[in-house]
């Protein structure tokens, strides 16, 4: 049993305190520092723990198992290789470079109170820039977790003997590194200036490092910092893939791995096994972890609801000057909020009446969608059929799935501005 509480999750935890806390702050008009400052002390614990036991090379390149993802790969990412082999997870190393930037904005929030949390600030971004470019050294190497010819990021498979094999299986996997991505606005930096002296400083004189943060002028509002894994180039490539609907984009969200699979399965050896694995919109046909879990197609709200904020958050930096042909193969042209829009749409649709007064999430059931009894009551399953938004696994699995309420919420601040 100790293998499976060894297990770790994507270290999300500072990210949604920092959400609390603006939210708190929102309805009571004023910011709970001692909150905000407490929390802060037991990440900075989980941040070190990160560092110290899931950096396998010490060169800021991330493991960390299955990560919540259960049975995305083609085999189990806790297995053990013989003679040394070791995964290199894209999304391990893009949870990491989300922790850092959201380490360091709760940081920087701290220091508007207390100018002592600088050094933090400082420390976290220069983490980041550290984590984003090993993933953009690997992502250039032969083997590494970018392929160019794909326009997609996938796990490595790193062998003791030097070479590496791409398991290029596109999965959520390869749109994780839309995650980590920060916003400063020119308004916080100059409040700071030990933390915008010692950026100006690094864009000045460590060029391979500038091109991890690019700078916007904005006209009447000073200007604005993007710090992101993904420079535009790829974004686009990326949200290619996602956007089309013979891969991951669903009427009723994105698909946790490409519909392709469904016609041409994914097959790999390692270790003179076989593996293969297929597009399954419902439920899993692979027992790994038990069979009661499956990321191999059905559309799951946590990485939704991420990806929607991500985009929201790029929209807020490119504006119009970025669009993508939404969906694609569609010939229309359409700015991220206008993507993140109609994603918001289709996973709402999961709980709304159609056109036949059915609520999807039913799965055409007559009872549960028509009698008086029960039409009118939710049920927030764990994960939704990739094809027809049908609930799967647990049913009452609030502690994402209810994340719809805050995409049903209107739209009442600037996109890129959070609630």
């Amino acid at each position: 049993m100790s293998g499976i509480f060894s297990d770790v999750n994507p270290p999300v935890h500072a990210w949604s305190t920092f959400r609390v806390y603006k939210i708190d702050e929102k309805i009571n008009g004023r910011p709970d520092v001692p909150f905000l400052e407490s929390v802060f002390q037991k990440l900075l614990l989980n941040f070190t723990w990160w560092v110290n036991r899931k950096d396998k090379n010490g060169n800021n390149v991330f493991g960390g198992g299955f990560l919540g993802l259960d049975n995305i790969g083609a085999f189990d990412r806790n297995m053990v290789f013989k003679n040394g082999d070791h995964l290199e997870q894209a999304d391990g190393t893009s949870w990491m470079a989300m922790f850092a930037l959201n380490m360091m904005r709760i940081s920087m929030e701290l220091s508007l109170h207390n100018p002592v949390y600088e050094d933090m600030a400082i420390k976290f971004f220069e983490h980041y820039l550290y984590i984003a470019e090993a993933m953009e050294n690997i992502g250039d190497a032969k083997g590494g977790l970018w392929n160019e010819e794909d326009g997609f990021f996938y796990d490595v498979l790193q062998l003791n003997d030097g070479d590496s094999i791409s398991l290029q299986l596109r999965s959520i996997v390869g749109l994780i590194p839309m995650f980590a991505v920060e916003i400063i606005d020119h308004e916080i930096l100059e409040k700071l200036p030990n933390f915008t002296k010692r950026m100006d400083w690094i864009l000045k004189n460590k060029p391979q490092l500038a091109n991890l943060v690019s700078h916007w002028e904005v006209e009447g509002q000073g200007g604005k910092h993007l710090m992101s894994i993904l420079r535009k180039t790829r974004l686009t490539r990326i949200l290619k893939r996602m956007a089309d609907e013979n891969e991951f984009l669903s009427d009723f969200g994105i698909r946790s791995m490409s519909k392709v699979y469904a016609e041409e399965p994914f097959k790999f050896t390692v270790d003179g096994q076989d593996f293969t694995v297929r597009y399954t919109p419902a439920e899993s046909d692979s027992r790994m972890f038990g069979g009661n879990s499956n990321w191999r197609g059905p559309i799951w709200f946590p990485i939704n609801f991420l990806i929607v904020e991500s985009l929201q958050r790029f929209f807020y930096y490119y504006g119009e000057s970025l669009q993508i042909e939404y969906p694609a193969n569609s010939g229309e042209m359409r700015n991220l909020d206008f993507v993140t829009t109609d994603l918001s749409r289709r996973l709402c649709s999961i709980f709304k009446r159609d056109e036949r007064g059915e609520r999807p999430f039913n799965g055409g059931d007559p009872l549960m969608n028509h009698n008086e009894h029960f039409r009118d009551y939710m049920l927030f399953h764990e994960y939704f059929n990739g094809d027809t938004g049908k609930g799967i696994g647990a049913s009452h699995q609030t502690g994402w799935t209810a994340t719809v309420a805050k995409l049903l919420q209107p739209t009442r601040t600037p996109k890129g501005k959070f609630s």
